[in-house]
């Protein structure tokens, strides 16, 4: 089974208890067994690592470069991590960018990212649910060869085996 490497930069180790009218309430333990159920549903394993250095996020991305993606939530190096980006760029599988919050509807610095360009996609805005949506579109594009045109409206891989959409800490 191939593995998904999950990273979560700065400040992401304290979800739960950091600004939760911004971040929510789920921790990141929680985020990562949400995801690492819903990766298993499509035929995944997870390595999940959060740093809160540039340096380590670094380390982490070349350690896992034998993944078959990533989900990246990059927290505020998206504004100016360039050699996060650098590191990204050398990072050969797909990835999707994750950010809890709509970085667009807060304060204008946050309105430009350095490594979205490099993302097969972002999802911001959603919550700890951002990380789910974003497990299924690197799912489908990698079922697809990377043409998401061919995947599904109606369904995505995970919601197509369970039926549902369990987030993060809902009741299962």
């Amino acid at each position: 089974m191939a593995d998904i490497l999950l990273l979560n930069g700065p400040n992401l180790g304290v979800l739960g208890t950091r600004q939760p009218e911004i971040y929510g309430h789920t921790t990141l333990a929680e985020i990562e067994d949400a995801v690492r159920r819903r990766l298993a549903e499509v035929g995944y394993g997870l390595r999940a690592e959060q740093h809160d250095g540039e340096a380590q996020m670094l380390g982490a991305l070349h350690r896992h470069r034998d993944t078959a993606g990533a989900i990246v939530n990059p927290g505020a190096l998206m504004i100016a991590g360039w050699s996060l980006r650098d590191a990204l760029a050398a990072y050969d599988p797909p990835w999707v960018e994750v950010h809890l919050s709509n970085v667009w509807a807060r304060e204008s610095f946050r309105h430009h990212s350095v490594i979205s360009p490099l993302a097969l996609g972002v999802v911001a805005g959603f919550g700890a649910y951002g990380y789910l949506l974003a497990v299924d579109a690197l799912a489908t594009s990698l079922s697809t060869g990377g043409d998401l045109s061919r995947g599904t409206v109606d369904a995505p891989p995970a919601a197509a085996q369970t039926g549902k959409h369990p987030g993060p800490g809902a009741a299962r």
